[in-house]
């Protein structure tokens, strides 16, 4: 499977359509599989956090370009990414293949009352699935330690909405565990799912300007964004020395 390296950190090149064959494949056998949507945000971390660059480049078994950053970034080095492919969408679409096919997913992250409005949406919308774990992500327990409580869950599908690194390390752990389910980092997918935040409408998402929709509903993030320019600097460095 060909990869597409943006700064140390491998890309799947592969279609929406691809991933989730691949995806339901590795369900169905129950394979151990450690997915992260990987944005500009990410990357830059990881050139700060050899550890977490590590987790990245040793232990993940899938990275999709989510962002169009990376997609950006792909085609200034010349070796461009099919298409962006979304946390967000790939989280909806697994919900929607577990109520089908009854499967059994854990979710952990976000705050209480956000995993509850999910908890809720999925007993509305998704009658299927079968919830053998919800908890919000404040908790104090050693990551080791949650691992394995969740690994008890017998889970098919393992969700994380704790931030990066944190959501990764945790499923890193899980990873090592030989957890038999796909698991998954969502960021803030769970803020969206249950509505507490809204996404950007369409027509951001037509434009895939996204960034600036979230950036002019929650100033808040400029530190955050700032981290973009560093990014394009760094890959257009990247782009010379190649």
């Amino acid at each position: 499977m060909k990869k597409v390296n943006v700064l140390g950190v491998n890309f799947d090149n592969l279609t929406t359509n691809q991933f989730k064959s691949v995806f339901q494949a590795r369900l169905a056998k129950h394979e151990s599989t450690f997915i992260v949507t990987g944005n500009p945000e990410i990357v830059m971390a990881a050139q700060e956090n050899p550890e977490y660059l590590k987790i990245l480049q040793e232990q993940a078994d899938y990275i999709t370009p989510d962002g169009i950053g990376i997609i950006k970034a792909s085609q200034w080095l010349k070796q461009p990414l099919q298409e962006r492919v979304t946390g967000y969408d790939l989280f909806t679409w697994f919900m929607r293949l577990a109520a089908k096919k009854q499967l059994r997913v854990y979710l952990i992250g976000a705050r209480l009352s956000v995993i509850r409005e999910v908890q809720a949406k999925l007993a509305r919308e998704y009658r299927g699935i079968q919830l053998v774990g919800a908890e919000d992500g404040y908790f104090k327990d050693d990551l080791d330690l949650v691992a394995r409580r969740i690994k008890k869950t017998k889970p098919d599908l393992v969700f994380a909405a704790l931030g990066f690194p944190r959501q990764d390390q945790l499923i890193a752990r899980l990873r090592q565990l030989e957890t038999p389910a796909v698991m998954m980092g969502v960021g803030g997918s769970f803020d969206v799912f249950s509505g507490t935040v809204k996404r950007a409408p369409e027509i951001f998402q037509h434009f895939r300007v996204e960034w600036l929709y979230r950036l002019l509903t929650n100033p808040t993030r400029l530190g955050r964004m700032l981290v973009l320019p560093k990014f394009v600097v760094r890959v257009k460095q990247a782009r010379k020395k190649s």
